[in-house]
């Protein structure tokens, strides 16, 4: 069976369109590849829990601010992004409500982000059930907002009072969501984002803890989204079901890479995939992935948005970049897909991030994201159901 993947292989220059299938041999899956029978592949492919297919997800992100009411998350505007991710086919949704947190001396969580920690909660819940309701599987991410502006991967409360005060604090935060995953049936709770200086050294029992505290409460399946340059060192990953990474690889060494040269990055990482699947006898999840829309955003996937200025846009970079990563590893067996950073609970707020941003809504990119979709992965071997993809995506934007 032929599988394709790879509609933006050429780029009509200022249409907004793409053009017919890639010439031969630039196709991004190779044709007529046996898929691979669990019995035949060491590396874990998608858990039964996950019905046998590789996720398809996209990250919904709030919209919590007080001048924007009845735009967030459990609103009438979230269900129609709902609706746009079951539309793209996307088959999960990533939700990630926040907890707040002054500076990187951990002195504690506050779970009051904009709006009382009870309201969040219901609105959450509320999202849940939608999600649901629309056949959508739901990971919930539970985030820190670090005021002083500073990464949350090096908070570092310094002494072992310090840790032990940080541990039961954010582990307060991190199991109340804990327990609404559970009542809601959410599919999959990451325990932790980007926490560098708890988990891949000397204070690594203090979370190996509470992931057994979570454990006892929410019964699902359980990751961790570890950072792309940090996860290698992650001493934790034995505690959680799937290894989870928030996958900001830089695909280029350079600027103005070709295709060929981001595809080749994107191999690299399939290979850093298949080797930390190996180790821990895992499946691998992409827990984010995501490229600006500016030129080179492949070369430093990290840089947020809201720091630049004077950015040109630049769709096709952008779609390029998707394109590159994902061209290999859809055909890896260890690789259980990912989640697109991402879009907002209201589609139609452009409020929360510049035309240059992460988004790929109503861009090039989506047509990379919805192609993505409809391809058939490696992981999707146990699922009798999964055919391979018909009709390609040529337009952006899923409504008119």
């Amino acid at each position: 069976m032929r599988r394709r993947f790879g509609a933006i292989a050429a780029i009509v220059t200022g249409s907004s369109l793409l053009t017919a299938a890639p010439a031969e041999g630039s196709r991004i899956l190779d044709a007529g590849v046996k898929m691979p029978e669990p019995a035949e592949d060491p590396r874990i492919g998608a858990p039964p829990s996950f019905g046998g297919r590789g996720v398809r997800g996209v990250t919904i992100g709030p919209i919590e601010n007080a001048y924007h009411p009845g735009k967030g998350y459990g609103s009438d505007a979230f269900t129609r992004s709902l609706d746009e991710v079951v539309a793209s086919g996307g088959t999960w949704v990533a939700l990630t409500p926040f907890g707040r947190v002054n500076d990187l001396s951990g002195r504690g969580v506050d779970l009051r982000f904009e709006s009382p920690f009870a309201e969040n909660r219901v609105a959450v819940a509320a999202s849940v059930r939608a999600a649901h309701a629309r056949g959508l599987r739901v990971m919930l991410v539970p985030h820190l907002w670090i005021e002083s502006g500073e990464w949350r991967a090096l908070v570092d409360p310094k002494t072992d009072e310090g840790w032990k005060n940080w541990t039961r604090s954010y582990g307060a935060f991190a199991l109340a969501w804990a327990k609404l995953a559970e009542e809601t049936h959410v599919d999959l709770f990451s325990c932790g984002v980007e926490m560098r200086s708890w988990v891949t050294g000397g204070r690594a029992p203090l979370f190996s803890q509470l992931v057994r505290e979570i454990r006892a409460v929410y019964k699902g399946l359980l990751t961790y989204s570890a950072n792309w340059d940090d996860v290698d060192d992650t001493v934790i990953l034995g505690d959680v079901d799937v290894i989870g990474i928030n996958a900001f690889y830089p695909l280029a060494e350079k600027e103005n890479a070709t295709l060929g040269e981001l595809r080749e990055g994107g191999r690299r990482v399939r290979d850093k995939v298949r080797a930390l699947s190996a180790t821990w006898h895992k499946p691998v999840l992409f827990t984010e992935i995501g490229y600006t829309t500016r030129p080179d955003p492949a070369l430093r996937p990290w840089e947020w948005p809201d720091a630049m200025k004077n950015v040109k846009i630049d769709q096709e970079a952008q779609a390029f970049a998707y394109h590159g990563l994902l061209a290999s590893l859809l055909d890896e067996p260890s690789f259980l897909g990912f989640f697109v950073w991402r879009t907002y609970a209201d589609p139609d707020d452009v409020s929360q991030e510049a035309e240059w941003g992460f988004s790929p809504r109503g861009k090039l990119a989506e047509l990379v994201m919805r192609d993505a979709f409809a391809t058939r992965f490696a992981s999707d071997a146990r699922d009798p159901l999964s055919v391979a993809w018909g009709r390609r995506a040529r337009v952006p934007g899923l409504y008119p």
